[in-house]
């Protein structure tokens, strides 16, 4: 099976590719990302360089079985037309390219945030996909959701699957993340165990996280069956304001969601942090996944616990690491390259 991944270089495309790699069934992999890497070789994979809105894209779709389709931008907030022609009109783009190239199945990488509100609840694929229009990711997945929709009847001969995805931590993505939500001016050494008394978090925080090695192989299972439709994919515990204590070894404070939103939003305008208010709002509201449905129909087990692997990812987040491609590169060596 030749599979094509758009968004290879990325957190979860690094996953991806890697177990993708390790399968026999799997002939050929053309990894596809705006930078390619020059480090990062893995077993029958060839990386091409090309935007997910370029026509380029349609020529490396040629010839392939599959195509997981994974490039997402989540910056820069505060240019959203930026985020929707990458995001929305990139992803349709691929897709389209994918069906005229006459490829038979496309795993589109989902997301919880697709899920319309609903705090404090456990939901299945069947929960309303019409997120929370203020915030710009939960906007965008929702309307990839309905255009999918579309697609499939325009394509009945495609299978297509929608991986509904928690957070995906791991250990080489830790100062992409760290780049991407916290920024420049939140100091590393605060997310050592002990370096806090206490640890200020906004009311009715819970979320759901898993390892990335776990995500890789589920997108693997998804490709390798006959998988159609929606898969929630989540690791347990559930994650609180009292479990993000304990792994830092401090006191969690809760502190009213308004006064947590007001700070981040002014923050934001400020261009102190790269992630605004509405996002915060967004995660707040959202449910969380059950994931039944993979772990029934296609056997897929969590190696890592959501708890372990946000560990991982905090740990290496405070020693500044990184991992082999451009989107993944440490601190450090984004300060090299700068000097260079």
């Amino acid at each position: 099976m030749k599979v094509v991944v758009v968004g290879a270089t990325g957190n979860v495309g690094t996953s991806v590719v890697e177990a993708l790699a390790a399968d026999p069934a799997i002939t050929e992999i053309v990894g596809v990302s705006r930078r390619t890497p020059s480090l990062w070789q893995p077993a029958k994979t060839r990386f091409e360089a090309a935007e997910v809105r370029s026509p380029e894209i349609a020529q490396h779709l040629q010839g392939a079985d599959a195509v997981v389709l994974l490039a997402w931008a989540f910056q820069p907030t505060h240019r959203p037309l930026e985020t929707w022609d990458i995001n929305v009109l990139g992803s349709m783009n691929a897709l389209e390219a994918a069906a005229d190239a006459g490829v038979a199945t496309v795993v589109y990488a989902s997301s919880l945030a697709a899920y319309s509100p609903g705090p404090g609840r456990h939901v299945d694929e069947s929960w309303p996909t019409h997120s929370t229009p203020t915030a710009a990711y939960g906007r965008e997945k929702a309307y990839l959701e309905r255009y999918l929709d579309a697609y499939e009847l325009r394509h009945p001969e495609t299978r297509v699957v929608r991986m509904r995805t928690c957070f995906i931590f791991k250990r080489t993505s830790a100062s992409e993340q760290r780049r991407i939500f916290a920024g420049p001016l939140v100091p590393r050494a605060l997310l050592r165990p002990g370096r806090l008394p206490i640890v200020p978090l906004p009311a009715g925080l819970r979320f759901q996280a898993m390892h990335g090695d776990d995500a890789g192989e589920a997108y693997r299972l998804a490709l390798l069956s006959d998988a159609r439709g929606a898969y929630n994919v989540a690791a347990d515990p559930i994650i609180d304001g009292e479990g993000i204590g304990k792994l830092l070894e401090a006191r969690a404070v809760q502190l009213p969601k308004q006064a947590v939103s007001a700070a981040m939003a002014s923050a934001w305008r400020l261009r102190l942090i790269p992630a605004d208010e509405s996002l915060l709002k967004l995660f707040l509201s959202l449910p969380t996944l059950d994931a039944s449905r993979i772990r029934t129909e296609l056997g897929w087990e969590p190696r890592h616990s959501g708890t372990d692997a946000l560990r991982e990812v905090m740990e290496a987040m405070a020693d500044g690491e990184g991992g082999p491609t451009p989107p993944l590169h440490s601190d450090g060596a984004r300060q090299r390259n700068s000097s260079a």
